[in-house]
């Protein structure tokens, strides 16, 4: 059994409005808000504590909303966690931060409180393109804050980079490529934008300058090859690190490996089980409760998860955990996935090539629905259940 644990706190500010591609549930920051919230997810993180007694948190997530709004309160929230949960040696503690809205004095602090990774909301480079996203800073801003970010001691740095965003073109793709090569962070998150339901985007959909499916599929290739010349390995769909920089709690979620989610939002898989906050902050501060998800770690579940990772499926893994090889997949039906090269298979290994993550979603469906033809016995077992987590 692993001895190890994730953990994600939900920190469910933003500064002023929402943005437009948003579908992460926050609201506007009130400092007396964000006090009592603080005391409610440490209410909670002492409640849970007990249940998890003999597991160590080697990963400790801070997302959001902006976590970095509430200043010196993310270190708070840390010393509940450790009080309450063993860390373990050399765990990473990451923090979100939106570069318009952390200065030195909360990165110092955030540093001596134990934080060691640090994840910036870039987004872009490009003025016209921030605008564009809704997001209020500047790239100088970029520049200050990762500036400050190292002068603090933050060793490891990832931004997060939008592709095919509305007025992109492959000349300021390269630009904000370029921008966050001289900056030479650990990691980048380079992911397309996504139209989700019920944000401002989706409903002007109609309205948005944005490339069509091959002009998506040439800039997404642009920026792995472009990242990959700048000294960053693909590791996964969207991420992207230096050597021995991968996002260590991430890969709990595509691993399908156990973590405890806390905040409105928040989702869980421990014990077997998912299971989620639901998204009130109010709820969250005056009678948290949780809704079941229904069982985790399925074998269809691990496939889907494991296929967005550059390394894919290993044959040794697949027996040591479910008794099963790469044979739950019929030759018949990957025969036309390797030849269209979506997939590649041997004896050791599935995974999708490049050309394959860009369809990922149909290529993963294809192989899951082989999964069910080859293993009826599984039935429901085999749907998913995504952990919805940044």
């Amino acid at each position: 059994m692993d001895k190890t644990l994730g953990i994600y706190i939900h920190i469910p500010f933003c500064d002023r409005a929402k943005c437009p591609y948003c579908d992460f549930y926050s609201v506007p920051y009130r400092e007396d808000e964000a006090e009592e919230y603080t005391g409610a997810l440490c209410a909670q993180i002492k409640r849970a504590a007990p249940g998890a007694a003999g597991r160590k948190a080697d990963t400790v997530y801070f997302g959001g909303g902006t976590p970095s709004l509430i200043g010196n309160g993310l270190n708070k929230i840390l010393d509940c966690v450790a009080a309450n949960f063993a860390l373990a040696p050399g765990a990473e503690i990451t923090a979100e931060a939106n570069p318009g809205a952390c200065p030195a004095e909360t990165l110092q602090e955030l540093r001596a409180g134990g934080f060691n990774r640090l994840s910036l909301g870039m987004q872009s480079a490009q003025p016209d393109e921030l605008r564009a996203l809704g997001r209020r800073h500047t790239p100088e801003d970029v520049t200050r804050a990762f500036g400050d970010a190292r002068d603090a001691g933050f060793g490891n740095i990832s931004l997060d980079l939008m592709l095919a965003v509305p007025g992109q073109t492959r000349d300021t793709l390269a630009g904000s490529l370029d921008f966050i090569s001289a900056l030479a962070p650990e990691h980048v998150s380079a992911y397309l934008l996504t139209l989700e339901p019920g944000t401002l985007f989706y409903k002007k959909r109609g309205e948005l300058a944005l490339p069509d499916d091959d002009g998506q599929a040439e800039m997404y290739a642009f920026a792995c090859r472009k990242l990959e010349e700048a000294g960053f390995a693909q590791y996964e769909i969207s991420n992207f690190s230096r050597p021995g920089f991968e996002s260590r709690h991430n890969l709990k979620y595509w691993d399908c490996r156990e973590y405890l989610g806390f905040g409105p939002g928040a989702h869980s898989f421990f014990k077997g089980r998912r299971y989620y906050y639901p998204r009130s902050l109010r709820d969250f501060m005056t009678a948290p409760r949780t809704l079941d998800d229904g069982a985790g770690g399925s074998l269809g579940e691990y496939v889907m998860l494991r296929l967005r990772l550059a390394q894919g499926l290993g044959e040794a893994a697949l027996r040591e955990r479910y008794g099963r090889g790469l044979d739950i997949f019929p030759a018949d039906r990957l025969a036309p996935l390797v030849g269209a090269g979506l997939v590649r298979a041997d004896r050791v290994s599935l995974k999708l090539t490049r050309k394959g993550m860009l369809v990922s979603n149909s290529v993963i469906g294809e192989l899951i629905e082989a999964l069910r033809e080859q293993t009826e016995a599984l039935g429901e077992q085999t749907e998913s259940h995504s952990s919805g987590e940044k």
